[in-house]
């Protein structure tokens, strides 16, 4: 069945800001501060052929799979967070926001690497240039998130997988086999060309990009379904939901494939919307949506965070 209808208007009700307040998410994942510096430029440096910005205005915003346990929290949903972070200051800010939001931060300070940062320097409303502070974690550090992970799961609901390819997620199989074990639903994030270690989460959401890392190019939908469903089933994923900008959303699910058309809006800046959108999938499916109608609520929350400046959330008066 393709339903290829743009998609419907949902209508939330105070039943749902109720329901979705009692959503308990355990996010896992690679953790990172957003860092922007804001300026303005009308010269080049005289060493070398480079713009030169006086900065006038800075700005942190939770990052990564922090910006997914952030999105999850604005829409009511109660957030635990587990990752590592560096001993040093962007990780102290990092908590320091999470607590801030009310969202219960299990992170693991490893001292031997730093914080994941990520600076944007942007002038004119353009971005020159992005800065990454980065390094693999220590295997002592990833064991230890293993087990804290396993005292976490009783207490979640569902478990989101924030996978940005940075080495948080070493163990990421070994998590899905003790959340699924645990019948807790399993929502991954994907990065890299490998699928084959989210084996047996509920399901995958993947952008065009990723997707056509892993199934490779496809000539039409008839192509495209025949290529995503086998990957589906291979897998064991009862969902596979690929977003796919300005084409909207599709869902594969077993002898189903529901569409959605994106939601007219400028776009802006994509940087965090695939945060967005599986938050708000995991809300709405863990409050119990069914899946058509959870995409929807995702298809609208993703299409009004790239109309906003890097790293977002919605809010509840965007979303009605």
């Amino acid at each position: 069945m393709v339903n290829t209808n743009p998609a419907p208007m949902i209508k939330l009700e105070e039943s749902d800001v109720i329901a979705f307040k009692k959503v308990q998410i355990l996010v896992v994942g690679d953790v990172m501060l957003d860092r922007y510096w804001f300026g303005d430029t009308d010269r080049i440096s005289p060493e070398a052929p480079v713009p030169v910005v006086q900065i006038q205005r800075m700005e942190e915003r939770l990052g990564g799979a922090a910006n997914v346990s952030r999105n999850g929290a604005s829409l009511g949903a109660n957030i635990s967070i587990l990752g590592l972070i560096g001993d040093d200051e962007p990780g102290k800010t990092l908590n320091h926001m999470l607590s801030g939001l009310g969202i219960s931060s299990h992170l693991q300070v490893d001292a031997s690497v730093p914080t994941i940062v990520k600076l944007r320097v942007i002038a004119r409303q353009q971005q020159l240039i992005r800065l990454d502070f980065e390094q693999e974690p220590t295997k002592d550090a990833l064991l230890s998130k293993l087990a804290i992970f396993e005292s976490e799961l009783p207490k979640a609901q569902t478990v989101i997988l924030s996978d940005y390819g940075k080495g948080a997620l070493k163990h990421i199989h070994q998590m899905i086999e003790k959340a699924r074990a645990a019948n807790k639903m399993v929502l991954v994030d994907p990065k890299g060309s490998d699928f084959n270690k989210y084996r047996g989460a509920t399901a995958i959401t993947p952008n065009r990009s990723e997707l056509r890392q892993v199934i490779g190019p496809w000539s039409n939908e008839v192509d495209l379904t025949q290529k995503a469903q086998n990957l589906r089933e291979d897998l064991g994923l009862e969902a596979l939901l690929l977003t796919r900008s300005e084409e909207g959303m599709t869902l594969f699910r077993k002898n189903e494939v529901t569409h959605v058309s994106a939601q007219a809006r400028e776009v802006f800046d994509v940087s965090g919307a695939g945060d967005t959108v599986i938050s708000a999938l995991a809300v709405a499916l863990t409050a119990g949506w069914d899946w058509h109608k959870a995409m929807c609520l995702a298809n609208r929350a993703g299409g009004i965070v790239v109309g906003k400046l890097g790293t977002a959330t919605v809010s509840w008066e965007e979303l009605l």
